[in-house]
């Protein structure tokens, strides 16, 4: 799909359909020329109204916010996409800024269109090609004329990223192994010259005593992979470290899960894709941050030769733990993980995961939790965030929680003595790995809940929605180079 700015009004621009946003039930806005049809309809403002005959396609959307012109586009792609439509005009609904509100559509538009239909024989492609947005409502303005184009550039980028991590979540894990993450993490690398990529086998892992990322890979017949992206441009204003976890299917191991928890644990690599995706488009934007994505990638299957709850492993950071719970397995891979993330240096550490059951329980299933020691941190990674439209809200450690992780024969327990409270446990377990230096620099974001749902919501399709990329990106795009 190709989106243009269009330096010409509405009227003038040749198109198959013009879309019309209808913003909070104003039936006299200057572009709406079928209000005698809306009665005809019962069309009220709300909803969409296509009138093939006109050629118009009216979207109710409840005000121009940036989510919401998102969400709308992507109403009307839904709307037209059985159609014989390949071109598509609209004007510009900005809000406080141009850039914000075409990136917006754009994304949109793209998010909506994403489908994975590689396993049906039957594939029903949209004809529509391309969106042509008008530049009327800018009056000739041409720093916002400038400021809509990068917008649209940026909105391309980001959410052509989201789709990019989505088709890596959707992947059956009969296909996605470790070393289909491998491949993919090289190829990335040979695609775009600024990305760079180191894999380590199983043999650096026990060099590097990463006990507790191996114990997970134990039964799995596909070998570990720790995986190395880097992005370094000159002049880089900060060094960010994210860290993914990737694991390809989650069985649950000795503490097996059971089976209608098994269906859909593909998506256990969620927080990989996510790294994966935000170093990619990171790339593209040409940010000046040094950008590093670490990802833990293996299985966690059973056999005779599976770690058991009662083991104790020796993590790379020197902590023991207790296993009380085989499948607690995703906080010990990325306990290995911080570890080596932190020789890195970085000033902003940030892991994502989908960690907890818990956190879908407390949260819902389209919400993400911040944690962290640092209320400045994470209201600052919530503020700049918010543009994206993904939901997050900060869940607080305390003390007591902390009490429930202990262990009396080792440093720590991997699940906690309560089962109340279980994503901060989690998230308090992960603190035990992070350097005292390092504690205000981190935030770990449980991306459980909206990873992977099983129904369409908002602008996402049912599977995979990409959690925790653009979100990252809106981060950094406020921090580094502005584009």
């Amino acid at each position: 799909m190709k989106f243009e700015l269009i330096e010409r009004p509405l009227k003038e621009i040749g198109a198959d359909v013009e879309l019309i946003f209808v913003v909070n039930k104003d039936l006299e806005h200057k572009f709406i020329k079928d209000k005698c049809e809306f009665e005809f309809y019962g069309f009220k403002g709300e909803g969409v109204l296509f009138l093939q005959s006109q050629k118009r396609l009216y979207v109710g959307i409840a005000n121009t916010e940036v989510d919401t012109i998102r969400q709308g586009a992507a109403k009307a792609y839904n709307a037209l996409k059985d159609y014989e439509v390949s071109s598509l005009k609209v004007a510009s609904y900005i809000t406080k800024c141009a850039k914000f509100s075409t990136q917006a559509l754009v994304e949109g538009f793209i998010l909506a269109s994403y489908k994975f239909d590689k396993y049906k024989k039957e594939k029903k492609q949209s004809k529509l090609e391309s969106v042509l947005i008008s530049s009327e409502s800018f009056d000739e303005n041409t720093l916002e004329i400038e400021k809509a184009k990068i917008g649209i550039t940026n909105g391309q980028i980001m959410a052509n990223a989201t789709n990019f991590a989505k088709d890596i979540v959707n992947e059956i894990p009969e296909v996605y192994t470790p070393l289909k993450f491998e491949q993919d993490a090289l190829e990335l690398a040979k695609s775009d010259k600024n990305i760079k990529c180191k894999v380590y086998d199983e043999k650096f892992l026990q060099k590097e005593s990463m006990n507790a990322f191996l114990a997970v890979n134990r039964a799995s017949v596909h070998p570990p992979r720790l995986i190395h992206l880097s992005y370094t441009p000159k002049d880089a204003k900060k060094r960010i470290v994210f860290v993914g976890k990737g694991l390809t299917y989650d069985s649950g191991g000795l503490s097996l899960k059971p089976a209608d928890y098994m269906l859909t644990m593909k998506a256990d690599k969620s927080g990989g894709a996510a790294v994966m995706a935000i170093i990619k488009a990171a790339s593209e934007l040409g940010l000046k941050l040094e950008i590093h994505s670490i990802i833990g990638a293996t299985e966690n299957m059973i056999g005779g030769n599976a770690y058991k709850p009662d083991d104790v492993l020796i993590s790379r950071a020197g902590v023991s733990i207790e296993v009380r719970n085989t499948d607690a397995e995703g906080r010990l891979v990325l306990a290995d993980c911080l570890s080596f993330a932190q020789d890195l240096k970085p000033d902003i550490l940030i892991d994502l995961a989908t960690l907890t059951g818990a956190c879908v329980v407390g949260l819902g299933e389209y919400t993400t939790g911040v944690m962290g020691n640092s209320s400045e941190l994470k209201e600052s990674f919530r503020h700049k965030s918010k543009l994206s439209g993904e939901l997050n809200s900060e869940l607080e450690f305390n003390d007591y929680l902390k009490e429930l992780i202990k262990s009396q024969i080792a440093d720590v327990s991997n699940a906690a003595s309560s089962r109340y409270g279980g994503a901060i446990t989690a998230g308090l377990f992960l603190d035990k790995f992070i350097k005292d230096e390092y504690k205000d620099s981190w935030l770990h974001l449980d991306i459980a809940g909206p990873a992977y749902v099983e129904k369409p919501w908002g602008y996402n399709q049912a599977g995979a929605s990409g959690a925790g990329v653009r979100a990252c990106l809106y981060f950094l795009n406020s921090i580094g180079k502005d584009k």
